[in-house]
């Protein structure tokens, strides 16, 4: 029903808007990181493991993200 379908397209853009949060947090962590690192702070490689750590971390939570609205999306149908 279109009813049904508006529901569906907000979590939808909830969904989204909770990756572009994931994604700015993952920004502002490299930023500082890369930062650390150019004030010699921290070694290129582990400026590289930090990163490393932060993109596995975003690639979890955004998967995290899929699967949630996945579900929700199929209960919201399924009606």
């Amino acid at each position: 029903s279109e009813q049904r379908e508006q529901i569906v397209k907000q979590a939808k853009t909830m969904a989204e808007e909770a990756k572009v949060a994931v994604r700015n947090v993952r920004k502002d962590s490299n930023n500082k990181v890369k930062r650390l690192e150019k004030e010699k702070e921290i070694s290129e490689d582990a400026s590289k493991v930090a990163q490393d750590k932060i993109q596995k971390f975003t690639d979890e939570h955004i998967a995290k993200i899929d699967e949630a609205f996945k579900a929700k999306e199929a209960d919201i149908l399924k009606v």
